[in-house]
Parts: C-alpha cells; structure tokens; sequence
C-alpha cells in the first residue's frame, strides 16, 4: 500500500477495506519512515502488529 493513501485511511473516520494476510484490519498508525503501520484484526482488536506498508491490501 502507498503511504500516502495508508496514512489518508489511519486519518480517516471512515472504515477502509483494509487486509493483512488475507484477514480485515484497522490501520491505527502509519510510522514516520512510512515503512510500516500499526494494524490490529478487526476480529481480534487486542492484538496490534507493526506490519510492512506493502503487505497492506486495499479493496
């Protein structure tokens, strides 16, 4: 995903369709060196990765 649209959706109040491995996500984050962003699953929202920007899947 580009860092920009990552950090427009982060942004947003607005729900993304957003996966991560095939499964939904809400981007919390988007890091400074916008290399990574903070996710956690939608179905599991206690448990937060750091991922790769580009392992991020907009649909």
């Amino acid at each position: 995903m580009d860092v920009l649209r990552a950090r427009d959706i982060a942004d947003s109040p607005v729900m993304a369709d957003v996966t991560y491995d095939g499964t939904p996500v809400y981007i919390q984050h988007v890091a400074e060196d916008g290399r990574t962003a903070r996710i956690y699953s939608l179905e599991y929202p206690d448990e937060e990765l750091t991922v790769p920007l580009e392992q991020l899947l907009e649909h």
